[in-house]
């Protein structure tokens, strides 16, 4: 039985969360909407259009959903060759790999940014497949990226992409409160970390069994953590 070893990537794997936050903010500023960063950062994690749904209304004139994300991905794009990996996120992703963990990513980031990502974490050789928001109807916080990202975790295995792997017995590790419940609508562990910015509280009370402060902590107490939890990693 395949065990699925789901990770998002800006704010999990890439300490990305706040230049995020800034595009944003310049790229509302632009567009004549005066929007808190703070608010800005409690909305990283879901795909644009929710993002701008959550931040401006569902009343929002929709028109501008498109400048409005294109002046981001602009404005983001200039910082593609120098994304700053999180310490210890390549090899958290290689010794999950090692113990026989299919490494997942989910993400809502769009192929060119996704690229830039996988190239500043540096551990492809790790990495079974990539689960993107484009991919299923809904974005996170609803459970189809994981859903998806279970089917991709075994489908190398079987040879099938119907079949998928267990929900039980995997893990989905992320930073924000759409990560996690993205993963307990889906039936997965989740955990939380806090190198995105978000209080352990609001992980918690959105699902997260555990709470670690960054991919290097985790590493450390994988031994005594969900992963060890769900497949025995620490026996």
């Amino acid at each position: 039985m395949n065990r699925a070893a789901l990770f998002d990537v800006d704010g999990t794997l890439a300490d990305t969360n706040h230049l995020h936050v800034t595009c944003w903010w310049e790229a509302l500023r632009q567009g004549g909407h005066d929007v808190a960063m703070h608010d800005i950062h409690r909305a990283i994690g879901l795909p644009g259009e929710d993002l701008l749904a959550h931040l401006l209304g569902e009343d929002r004139d929709t028109d501008q959903d498109d400048t409005l994300t294109s002046a981001h991905d602009t404005l983001y794009g200039t910082y593609f060759d120098r994304l700053p990996p999180l310490d210890a996120a390549s090899d958290l992703l290689r010794e999950l790999d090692r113990r026989g963990w299919r490494v997942v990513l989910v993400t809502s980031a769009q192929q060119a940014e996704l690229d830039a990502l996988r190239r500043a974490v540096d551990a492809d050789d790790a990495i079974t497949a990539t689960a993107s928001a484009d991919d299923v109807e809904e974005g996170k916080p609803a459970p189809d990226p994981v859903h998806h990202a279970l089917v991709l975790a075994d489908a190398p295995a079987r040879g099938s992409v119907l079949a998928d792997a267990p929900a039980r017995g995997s893990v989905f590790v992320g930073d924000t409160v759409w990560d996690m419940r993205a993963g307990s609508r889906a039936g997965v562990a989740c955990v939380g970390l806090l190198c995105g910015g978000i209080p352990r509280g609001d992980l918690e009370e959105a699902g997260a069994r555990a709470v670690y402060r960054h991919p290097a902590d985790l590493l450390a107490h994988l031994g005594d953590s969900p992963f060890a939890d769900t497949a025995g990693l620490g026996r």
